[in-house]
């Protein structure tokens, strides 16, 4: 288990050994993304936790993206952008998949990078003005939960290759999990961040449900991207329960 974590860890960023991973490894790897997250979301919010720039929270939330870019390697944001690209542009299924596996990134891919990261700093920037850095961490495993939950409905329209295995582990073990990680901590210490989170995110997903029936496909940019939209849903979610 430990050992399947770490793996997944590698992987998904830069905080443990990137290593080849087992085809059977990569099936479980869905189950350990909520941890992941948590891993991720406190080191990127480590300075922000430590009082780094403190009195300045649109420096420390822009540290707070910085990091969360280098420490993933842009990996979401990579799926994101692809998921865009072939959105805007596809006139059949066949054309999509054509632009999702093109290496470039088109003008809709890069707004949609720039957008997420804007927004994202938006967002941190207001909780962590009202001193709820603490509050961030959550934010990176509801994200990952999401792109769990995402690919648990989605798993019947995986392609072949990394990603087809990588959302063949979205069982309904690993989404109760997810949802548990995600759901009760935040329950417990904000239940109406976490309503509003939910609801934010069933709006930013729906479109990206549709298009997988669309064009009669899932794959890890499908993955990535929800995991981007459920960031910005659980940040959005935090920021509605702030007072103006």
């Amino acid at each position: 288990m430990l050992r399947r974590f770490f793996a997944t860890l590698g992987f998904l960023s830069r905080l443990a050994p990137a290593r080849v991973i087992a085809e059977e490894d990569m099936r479980r790897a869905m189950f350990h993304l909520p941890l992941c997250g948590l891993v991720i979301g406190v080191a990127v919010c480590a300075p922000a936790l430590a009082g780094f720039f403190a009195g300045r929270p649109l420096v420390q939330a822009w540290t707070v993206v910085l990091l969360s870019v280098y420490f993933t390697r842009g990996l979401h944001l990579d799926g994101l952008s692809d998921v865009m690209d072939g959105a805007a542009q596809h006139t059949s299924p066949e054309r999509f998949w054509t632009i999702v596996k093109d290496s470039r990134c088109g003008t809709f891919g890069v707004g949609a990078v720039v957008l997420a990261l804007l927004g994202q700093t938006a967002l941190f920037a207001e909780v962590l003005g009202h001193a709820r850095a603490w509050m961030l961490p959550w934010v990176f495993v509801f994200g990952r939960a999401c792109g769990v939950c995402f690919g648990g409905v989605n798993r019947a329209y995986s392609r072949p290759g990394l990603g087809g295995l990588f959302l063949s582990g979205a069982d309904a073990k690993a989404v109760c999990w997810a949802l548990l990680l995600a759901l009760g901590p935040a329950l417990w210490l904000n239940p109406l961040a976490a309503l509003y989170a939910v609801l934010t995110v069933l709006v930013l997903l729906t479109p990206l449900y549709r298009l997988v029936r669309a064009v009669a496909g899932v794959n890890g940019d499908f993955l990535g991207a929800s995991i981007i939209m459920g960031e910005l849903a659980a940040a959005a979610g935090l920021v509605l329960t702030l007072a103006p």
